[in-house]
């Protein structure tokens, strides 16, 4: 395959990032990248094949794809890299359209802890999964259509001296002029997916941003995209397997090869309970059925797993040069110096001391720099699948991520080469056989 520029890695990435509003949207975007790759889509009610080769199943918003090689037993252990396809946003409510003094609004929840002032003012889409009557499903996108408005300053005086936001009452968005019960945005909506409002039975909606991905900053060190956490991590997975995949079909698999997984998972912004989510048992149902096809008895599925990694990959904190103080003293991760490795004495994060180490070697023989994070022990942590996927299937499991500023924001910055580390990190990480 052909080398690829960090500059050329961020673009595709942008590209990822505009077809992929709705976590919908990105198994979707992923399964294209896929399927011309080369990798056949499987359906979870049928039986699935045994031979060796490239797979992927989508279910609902998440997505898990694998090479089978053909020296794969009953043992073989799993190299899983994990991500997660949803971001912070708006999800639309039923009774979606609502309004007042002559203007038309949309109902929305908030879905996961975005930074709500970031949304304020910006041209903004409707995106996902409509599901109609005869149960068949397809996916929508409007043009931009819905703005949150700010206030202006002349009628609150005291708004730069302290800004808080209702959720329930001042983040509700316009899309309209006229009367709500002569309007139906879900007429707007159904329009956009080419089928009629009437025949649409159920849907999961979501706001996203639709000011394009850009590079930017002094010799194109930046990148700014809405949707980096975690659609960042998700593009390096896909990326990195289908490289793995050709790499693999033109070198032939070696006797030793794991069975490399990419798990794009759903709803992790919201705690990953989900059929689609790192709690539910998506991945526990497609490594058993792997397994399965191999042959494996209950004894070799324990054996399988106990050889088998987790890469959790999620977007992590550069230091902010104007918050210094809610960053720890001693590690300021940079933007442009490498992926972070995730670690947190608390479990968190689920790095631990043979998980930093298979970095350690993987980076080392790949010329990759990474950095360390960890979070200032006055600042409560985050977390990640990585604790829910050990915690799950008692997988060995390391989290890292590219390093943003303005995570959770409506458009989050990134550096130009992290991206690209993390891809070829997780390309190393799909073919490692050693620390096994």
């Amino acid at each position: 395959m052909p080398t690829v520029s960090a500059l050329d890695h961020v673009r595709d990435l942008g590209r990822f990032v505009s077809a992929s509003p709705s976590s919908f949207h990105a198994t979707a975007e992923a399964a294209r990248r896929l399927s011309a790759a080369g990798f056949k889509q499987l359906d979870e009610r049928q039986e699935w094949p045994k031979e060796a080769g490239s797979y992927f199943v989508i279910r609902h918003g998440a997505l898990l794809a694998w090479l089978l090689p053909a020296t794969a037993g009953p043992r073989t252990g799993f190299n899983i890299f994990g991500a997660h396809t949803d971001s912070p946003s708006f999800k639309l409510k039923p009774k979606s359209t609502t309004g007042r003094f002559g203007w038309l609004q949309a109902g929305v929840e908030v879905y996961g802890g975005p930074l709500l002032n970031s949304w304020l003012d910006r041209e903004l889409c409707l995106a996902g999964r409509l599901v109609l009557l005869d149960g068949s499903t397809v996916l929508a996108q409007t043009t931009p259509l819905l703005r949150f408005p700010q206030l202006a300053v002349h009628l609150d005086r005291s708004v730069n001296e302290g800004f808080k936001l209702d959720r329930q009452y001042q983040m509700n968005p316009i899309w309209g002029l006229g009367d709500p019960s002569e309007a139906d945005l879900l007429a707007v909506l159904a329009e956009s997916a080419g089928v009629q409002a009437a025949q649409v039975a159920g849907y999961d909606v979501v706001l996203a941003d639709t000011q394009q991905p850009e590079v930017f900053g002094a010799d194109q060190a930046f990148f700014a995209s809405g949707r980096l956490d975690n659609l960042s991590s998700v593009h390096a997975g896909v990326q990195a397997l289908i490289e793995l995949a050709d790499t693999t079909e033109n070198a032939g698999s070696e006797s030793e090869a794991p069975i490399a997984v990419l798990a794009a998972f759903d709803h992790e912004e919201v705690g990953s309970g989900s059929t689609s989510g790192a709690s539910g048992p998506i991945l526990a149902d497609i490594l058993a059925r792997i397994s399965a096809s191999l042959g494996a008895g209950s004894e070799d599925w324990h054996r399988a797993l106990a050889s088998s990694w987790c890469l959790s990959a999620d977007a992590g904190h550069a230091v902010h040069p104007n918050y210094a103080d809610r960053h720890d003293p001693a590690n300021h991760p940079q933007l442009n110096a490498g992926p972070l490795l995730k670690i947190n004495a608390n479990q968190r994060y689920a790095t631990d001391a043979e998980g930093a180490a298979l970095v350690a070697r993987l980076a080392r023989q790949e010329n990759i720099p990474y950095q360390e994070f960890v979070s200032n022990n006055d600042i409560p942590c985050g977390s990640t699948i990585g604790p829910l996927t050990a915690t799950r299937l008692g997988i060995r499991t390391i989290d890292v991520g590219v390093p943003l500023l303005s995570m959770h924001s409506a458009r989050e910055m990134s550096g130009v080469q992290d991206p690209l580390w993390l891809s070829q990190l997780g390309r190393a990480f799909f073919a490692a056989t050693t620390g096994r």
